[in-house]
């Protein structure tokens, strides 16, 4: 397959409310949607960098430029190509795994259609449906009314997993009242490095609530002090941020850093990396589950699939699309008893509506054209 043209699209879609986390509050998003178009069809991606370089060093913005000057340029010039290479042919380009994940996305999109095959049938997917969890952010208001009316309002939808954002000053006091209200609902807590070794003590107090995990407490680089964390306190720590590649997973196994492992696919740079961090903690016995980025129906499709292999034993961040925006760029992604269904058409399995990117669109690059 060769790839003709690279067509960069960025959006800016409104969320319904406001997302806030210990790195910052966003009302809208800044969307990097990937159109690759090739000699086979069409392939989707989606770049899950964020506005500003907040929870990664990556952002929109840049990876604009290092897709338009360093990939996009070798992508064209390589021929005929398959998913498979796409990782050997960046790897000279340090770092920028979003970017890197967006257009491989793409890529093996293309390839899967022209095959007919899904993304699900392409990984060895075992399940038709997967658990459905929401993370909910702290409150812009600081209040515990509103974070207890935004988590009923996810129990009533039939979303079957909690997790709560937590930072200084916001954690203990909003899970014990959560867990007060739904003593029996999955919980879970994600710090996204708001804390220090110092905090161990503190966060110890965690334990009395019965959670599924506590989410990458500490500095991403801090494997050691994740590892004395997980030797001190009883809940399961699980790492995100500090997971980039399938060498850092390995370490932070080594070193009982944690024992459950968030993948995100655009984190390792590509669905293909994260097949090889799903099979390296299925053969050591260690839970995985997805975690999400506010993707749109494009990243939403491909990870609801990725969640159906058999390490992914926790329940993901695998929302509704409505849980942030009122209008997608597919078709919309719905709760049925908790669960949505893996895509069984070929590809990534959604159609991308191109009137609605065209309505929120703020930028468009052609590139090879």
């Amino acid at each position: 397959m060769r790839i003709r043209e690279v067509e960069l699209l960025e959006l800016e879609l409104p969320l319904v409310r406001p997302f806030r986390t210990s790195f910052g509050t966003e009302t809208a998003r800044d969307v990097l949607i990937v159109k690759l178009h090739t000699d086979a069809g069409v392939g989707w991606g989606e770049c899950v960098a964020g506005r500003d370089p907040l929870y990664s060093s990556e952002y929109v913005a840049g990876a604009v430029d290092v897709i338009s000057n360093y990939l996009a340029p070798r992508l064209l010039a390589a021929g005929d190509i398959e998913a498979s290479d796409v990782a050997r042919l960046f790897k000279p380009i340090r770092n920028h795994p979003m970017s890197k994940a967006a257009l491989e996305m793409a890529v093996l999109d293309a390839e899967l259609k022209a095959l007919g095959k899904s993304w699900a049938n392409y990984f060895g997917v075992i399940r038709e449906y997967v658990p459905s969890g929401v993370s909910v952010g702290i409150p812009a208001d600081d209040q515990m009314t509103t974070l207890i009316d935004e988590v009923a309002s996810y129990v009533d939808a039939g979303y079957v997993r909690i997790k709560l954002k937590i930072q200084p000053g916001w954690d203990i006091a909003a899970v014990k009242e959560v867990r007060r209200l739904w003593p029996n609902i999955p919980l879970q807590v994600d710090a996204n490095q708001a804390y220090s070794r110092g905090d161990i003590r503190h966060l110890k107090q965690l334990d009395e609530f019965n959670l599924l995990l506590i989410e990458q407490p500490l500095a991403e680089e801090d494997l050691l002090g994740h590892a004395e964390m997980a030797n001190q306190i009883q809940t399961p720590v699980c790492l995100d941020e500090s997971i980039i590649s399938l060498e850092t997973a390995e370490q932070a196994l080594d070193l009982k850093a944690c024992s459950i492992i968030n993948i995100k696919p655009g984190r390792v740079g590509g669905y293909l990396a994260a097949r090889d961090i799903h099979d390296l903690c299925l053969d050591r016995g260690i839970a995985v589950w997805a975690g999400g980025m506010l993707e749109t129906g494009i990243g939403r499709a491909a990870n609801i699939a990725m969640a159906g292999l058999p390490a992914y034993s926790v329940v993901g961040d695998i929302s509704e699309s409505e849980r942030f925006y009122a209008e997608d760029i597919t078709d919309a992604f719905k709760l049925e008893a908790g669960h949505m269904k893996v895509p069984s058409k070929p590809g990534i399995g959604v159609e991308v509506h191109e009137a609605t990117i065209a309505k929120y669109l703020t930028q468009r690059i052609q590139i090879g054209s």
